[in-house]
């Protein structure tokens, strides 16, 4: 998806099992962000960038919603580790990650594997992606102070 596009409403199922939806933040810009595996060094590192600096992000109107491949109990593991405040979309059949067009081929030390790439959406109210951030933009350490620019 590209910016102008617009978002199905519904986004998938955290951690808990609950539903989440666009809707359920109307009056917030939603900060999509798609990470390829619980409990690794750059996702926890982004994660926890998130969960830093909420207070700076909530106050700016974002809602911030992460979203990978794993199982709910792993997302439920991770939250719990690094006292994440923000739902966890367990994409467990790809849904959302084929969707939004993040799921593809990968290659580390010459193996190639199928995985998220690190991508990062800002959507408006309207539903619509007002901007992207691509996996060679994004800064784990410092990704949510790269949002808030």
């Amino acid at each position: 998806m590209n910016i102008g596009d617009t978002v199905p409403d519904l986004l998938g199922t955290d951690a808990e099992g609950h539903e989440v939806r666009l809707s359920d933040y109307p009056d917030k810009k939603v900060i999509l962000y798609f990470y390829p595996k619980d409990n690794t060094s750059g996702c926890t590192a982004e994660a926890c960038s998130m969960r830093d600096n909420m207070p700076a992000l909530a106050g700016a109107g974002y809602q911030v919603i992460g979203v990978s491949v794993d199982s709910a109990e792993s997302h439920r593991k991770f939250a719990a580790r690094h006292s994440l405040d923000f739902p966890l979309i367990a994409d467990t059949d790809h849904t959302l990650v084929e969707l939004m067009g993040v799921w593809g081929e990968k290659s580390m030390y010459g193996r190639k594997y199928m995985g998220t790439f690190r991508t990062t959406f800002i959507i408006g109210a309207d539903r619509k992606i007002e901007r992207v951030y691509l996996p060679k933009q994004i800064k784990t350490k410092t990704h949510a102070e790269q949002i808030l620019g």
